[in-house]
């Protein structure tokens, strides 16, 4: 590709390539180049990606474009080790079981439900990364910010995102520890701080603490990270994958097959009682 090529900016509605019939920058990415026995990775050799960096390194690179320095690569390997387990509270974890318990012949149609079923309600760090980078942005006083954050997202989602949980009513343990060691790190900046204020903010309104949540917690530092908050409620997911694969090999392994809600565990029928749909009347 010529340099002017290289340079020329992206076009993304697809009238602009049918109009002028040049479709040599349809597909174009700046994440990896391979040829004949040579493969690129943002611009380095693959050989020195895999000689030279660690896991968390390079997942950095290929995410941002560049390579972590030493503060943030010991920032992001806290964000990514955080996830690990808690039994059977994520509702990932339940469909990712009962896939496997329903096609055990490999994990990755159970791994890809558990994936699919991570979302707002089950803690992706999406919507918190969102609120948060939104919030920081409108570069109000403090107390009118977390005053309009709990106008506008009581509007749009009736709650606020990366706060609260199910179980851990008064501290979410992982929550806790994370922004601990983040700022021991130098990692909960802007964003974490205007999570916190939130969290004081909204104690204050309803006369009770509602706690960080994992997902805010997570959210607010990969926004101090600078993170776009897709890659963030990807990270979320992909965080809890070692968790799922384990859940998943166990189920294949030692579960049960083709597993059912009996009504012991809590089916309850709560339509019409039986009834018959009555005999059709000839035709006139």
């Amino acid at each position: 590709m010529s340099t002017d090529a290289a340079r020329r900016p992206r076009r993304h509605h697809i009238g602009e390539f049918v109009a002028s019939d040049d479709w040599s920058d349809y597909w174009t990415t700046a994440i990896s180049r391979a040829g004949q026995g040579r493969i690129l990775v943002r611009g380095y050799p693959v050989e020195e990606v895999i000689e030279r960096l660690n896991h968390t390194e390079v997942s950095y690179l290929v995410l941002c474009g560049e390579l972590p320095d030493a503060r943030q690569t010991a920032v992001f390997d806290l964000v990514l080790r955080c996830g690990v387990d808690q039994q059977f509270i994520s509702a990932a974890v339940g469909a990712a079981r009962f896939t496997a318990s329903a096609f055990p012949d490999s994990p990755i149609p159970a791994l890809a439900s558990g994936m699919l079923a991570s979302g707002s309600v089950t803690g992706s760090p999406q919507e918190p990364a969102e609120m948060l980078i939104e919030a920081v942005g409108w570069q109000l006083p403090q107390i009118e910010a977390c005053a309009r954050v709990l106008k506008i997202w009581g509007e749009r989602r009736g709650r606020v995102p990366g706060l609260g949980h199910p179980l851990h009513k008064s501290a979410e343990p992982r929550a806790v520890t994370l922004r601990r060691l983040a700022l021991e790190l130098d990692g909960w900046r802007e964003h974490g701080r205007m999570l916190d204020a939130v969290e004081a903010h909204l104690a204050a309104t309803k006369g009770r603490r509602i706690p960080i949540n994992l997902a805010g917690a997570i959210g607010a530092v990969l926004a101090d990270l600078g993170f776009d908050p897709l890659v963030i409620g990807g990270l979320g997911a992909l965080g809890y994958g070692i968790a799922l694969l384990a859940h998943i090999t166990e189920e294949i392994r030692d579960g049960v097959p083709l597993r059912i809600i009996p009504d012991a565990l809590g089916a309850r029928y709560d339509g019409p009682e039986e009834r018959h749909i009555p005999p059709r009347r000839n035709a006139a």
